[in-house]
Formats: C-alpha cells, structure tokens, sequence
C-alpha cells in the first residue's frame, strides 16, 4: 500500500543526541535503555532499542540519531519508550542506526 504525501507529513523524525545508555535486562531480546535529547522543542525522551550486536554502550553516548519521535508511549515492561530510534535491518538481524553525517541541531526535522 501507498503512502500519501499527507500521511508522510505527519511522521516526526526528528535528530537527537543520546545522552545515556543503560543495559535493559527485562527485555525479550537484548537491548539497552536509550535517553535522547531532541532539542528545547522537544526535550529529553527514552526509548528501548535492539541494538546490542553493533554497538557498545560507551560509542552511543554522545552519538546523532534519527528517531520518530509522535508515535503514542508504549510500555515495555516496566520501562515507558516515548520515542522510535530508527536503523536499517542488516543480514543477521542486527540494527545499523539511522545518523546525520555532520554534528546538527538537536530537534531538527528529517523530511
């Protein structure tokens, strides 16, 4: 099915800055516990994210992303996810993240 330019719109993708990263043990799969900053705008949000298999803890910290960022909360858990981290899917089921190319402005919108 086609996505209209409209229904594109109203996706917020939007640039942010992980500030913490923490090991997520209750998860079904392995996954670490995201904070992100997405700017005054926006603020701060958490996620959850499966993203173990390509990245250490201590290279996220600091790093651009790409998240969604109007999806409704979704409890995971005990843990509230308020954002989508986004990344393409490799071979082996491993997440490589979505990132700008240049250090930007935290909140910036993709589209």
């Amino acid at each position: 099915m086609d996505l209209s330019w409209t229904e594109f719109e109203k996706v917020e993708m939007r640039v942010g800055t992980i500030l913490e990263v923490n090991d997520f043990p209750e998860a079904r799969k392995p996954a670490y516990q995201l904070t992100i900053d997405f700017g005054s705008n926006i603020g701060i949000r958490k996620t959850s994210a499966q993203i173990t298999k390509r990245y250490n803890k201590e290279d996220l910290v600091n790093r651009q992303i790409i998240a969604v960022v109007n999806f409704p909360k979704k409890q995971i858990g005990k843990f509230m996810s308020e954002c989508l981290v986004l990344g393409a899917m490799g071979e082996e089921g491993d997440v490589i993240l979505l990132a700008p190319d240049f250090k930007i402005e935290n909140g910036l919108r993709i589209g």
